[in-house]
Parts: structure tokens; sequence; C-alpha cells
């Protein structure tokens, strides 16, 4: 079960690391920050996580990563783009399928209000 709490905390975290930082830098500088706001707040967050994919025996784990994996339970794909489309939404779909998590959040820090930039996306993926 997901806290409302924990969904809170992070969208705070995003929201901090915004208002400091502001839009216009790259995605991997955000991320940094993100997780550190996040570690800060007592928030276990692990950066560029390893995902596998399993396709019939075969393992390929190379170059697949979560940006960041919160508490082991949701998926953030962070973006620094002018405007979020269906691709990226379906990339963070495709993460939570194979992590075998629920919940996800895409954030755009490239915007004036990050209230603008963030999607919740759920998956009600069973194996």
């Amino acid at each position: 079960m997901i806290s409302k709490k924990l969904t809170e905390e992070i969208i705070g975290s995003a929201i901090e690391v915004h208002q400091e930082l502001g839009p216009g830098l790259l995605e991997s500088s955000y991320e940094r920050c993100l997780v550190h706001e996040l570690t800060l707040r007592g928030i276990k967050a692990e950066r560029q996580k390893i995902q596998p994919i399993y396709y019939k025996g075969l393992e390929i784990d190379e170059g697949y990563r979560i940006d960041i994996l919160v508490e082991d339970k949701i998926v953030l794909e962070l973006k620094a783009v002018d405007s979020l489309n269906n691709v990226h939404k379906a990339q963070l779909l495709t993460y939570l399928k194979l992590s075998g998590c629920t919940l996800g959040y895409l954030i755009n820090f490239n915007v004036l209000l990050l209230k603008d930039g963030l999607i919740r996306v759920a998956n009600n993926f069973k194996d």
C-alpha cells in the first residue's frame, strides 16, 4: 500500500527542487537534487536503478534504468523537455510493468510551474 503522505512528500520534494533551481537545466541535475531532497526527508530513493527485461528466458539488463525508484514502490521518470507527450507516458508505463510497481510520476522540470509538468500514472499490472 502506498501512503498519501509518501506521495505528498515526493511531490513536495519535486516542487522544492523546481523552486530552488527553476527550469532550463539538464535532467540529470534535477535527478541528483531530487534524490538528495528525498533523502533529506528520510525517504529511500535510488537513482538510475537498473531494470532488466525478461523475455522467454533471456535477461537483458543493458541500458534500461529507472530514473528514481522511491521506497521500492514508486517510479519517477524525470524529463527536462519543452512538452510531455504520449511516448513519455508509455515509457513510464513500461517501467511500471517491468518493475511490478503500480504508481509512477512523470515529472517535467522544464516548465514555469511544476504542477504543469506533473503527471500521475497508475498501473494495475498483475503478474
